[in-house]
């Protein structure tokens, strides 16, 4: 059985192969320069190019409703011109990342524990699905409709999603949707229901308090 510093090293290890991967996909704008400097720095050392928000998840808790830990630039100014970001996304069983889009970025998703199904919509609207292992791998093209889910009723995943944009965005479908004020009456017509039904999703999607 390994070891939990060789299972930590073998992690990293594929980390960093995703960043060669991604930065050869990448599909921002290329820089003039070999990185940017934020205007409030006037000097840069080995830290601007450290990030260490992914800490938590070593020896962490299994938070209680999914949670994604971003490294993108907002979080990592240095990613600024680099066309690549991380994200590390935690499922708690039974668990799912809504459907949601990425405009500015495929997604490259490695399962490093645990079984995920995930699927992907494309602009025919024909679903595809798969049943991810450990150590399996799954592309979301840029832009299109995709989901994770764990299905397991016991055991969490951990995933790491890779982007080829240092600000991938993201657009969730459902609070795209339904809670960002698109009159009632147009949702019902859309979605062939009434107002009623409408305002019942608007209310579970609403910020708890």
């Amino acid at each position: 059985m390994a070891s939990p510093k060789s299972t930590l090293n073998q992690f990293f290890l594929l980390v960093s192969a995703f960043a060669v991967i991604e930065i050869a996909m990448a599909g921002d704008p290329d820089i003039l320069t070999d990185f940017v400097v934020p205007a409030n720095l006037t000097s840069v050392d080995g830290n601007f190019f450290t990030f260490t928000g992914l800490r938590v998840l070593v020896g962490g808790q299994t938070p209680p409703g999914f949670k994604i830990f971003k490294a993108s630039m907002a979080e990592f100014p240095a990613l600024n011109g680099q066309s690549v970001s991380y994200a590390a996304l935690q499922f708690p069983a039974g668990t799912t990342n809504p459907p949601h889009t990425h405009p500015r970025a495929s997604e490259l998703l490695f399962v490093v524990d645990g079984t995920l199904e995930v699927g992907l919509i494309d602009t025919t609207n024909k679903l595809y699905t798969q049943t991810l292992q450990t150590g399996d791998m799954f592309v979301f093209p840029k832009g299109l409709v995709h989901f994770q889910y764990n299905a397991d009723p016991k055991k969490s995943v951990l995933a790491i999603s890779a982007f080829g944009s240092s600000s991938a965005g993201t657009v969730s479908v459902p609070s795209t949707v339904f809670a960002t004020g698109i009159d009632d009456n147009i949702l019902a017509l859309s979605f062939k229901s009434d107002v009623a039904t409408i305002q019942k999703i608007k209310a579970g999607l609403a910020p708890k308090p």
